[in-house]
This record gives structure tokens, C-alpha cells and sequence, in this order.
């Protein structure tokens, strides 16, 4: 443990490292795309966050995913930053869920 981090406030320990936030970045002009958010956590989690809403939860650690049961396919535009943050159509994303790989849940 660096010295820095053991004179830190405990407030600031506590926060140090949990989330890393970034915005989405344009495929075609590679700058961040407003409103479009990846969040990783240091628990092993990861989260697509469309302005405030949250869409994608990844729990890398227990290897699921689950979606916001009535956010995930709320617009076009959130329909098509998920599909980015996926790396897959809507269909698919359908299909998914129909066969229980992706789970509804209600994330908000």
C-alpha cells in the first residue's frame, strides 16, 4: 500500500479505484459520444449507461448479463449504442433473451 493512499481520508479510500467512467466513442470520428457512458467497477462489474439510465449490467465474475427489462430497447438511439456496447443486432439481443442468456431485470 503506497503511503499516499494510507494518508488519504477514509471517505477518499473508500472511493479510490471503484468505478472507471468513459464516454462511448464514435466509431467513425473515434470522439466520445455525448450522453453514452461505460462504467467499469472494480467488483467486476460493467455497466452501459444511456444518460441516466442504465441499460447493460455485465458481471463478468458469475459471467451473466442482464439488461434493463424497460430501458433496453427504449429508442433508436439507445437501441443503437447497445447494439455497439454488445457487438450485436437486435435480433440477436432478442434471441438471447428468449433462450435465458441475457436476464430482464429492473436496473433503475
Amino acid at each position: 500500500m503506497s503511503l499516499v493512499y494510507e494518508n488519504m481520508p477514509s471517505r477518499e479510500k473508500k472511493l479510490k479505484g471503484i468505478a472507471k467512467v468513459n464516454n462511448f466513442l464514435s466509431p467513425r470520428s473515434n470522439k466520445p459520444i455525448a450522453n453514452q457512458f461505460k462504467i467499469v467497477m472494480q467488483n467486476g462489474l460493467e455497466v452501459f449507461q444511456s444518460y441516466s439510465t442504465i441499460i447493460v449490467l455485465k458481471d463478468k465474475k458469475n459471467n451473466e448479463i442482464y439488461l434493463d427489462k424497460n430501458a433496453w430497447d427504449y429508442s433508436n438511439t439507445t437501441s443503437r449504442y447497445r447494439k455497439l456496447y454488445l457487438n450485436e443486432d437486435t435480433k440477436t439481443t432478442k434471441e438471447k433473451i428468449k433462450k435465458g442468456i441475457y436476464i430482464l431485470e429492473d436496473l433503475n
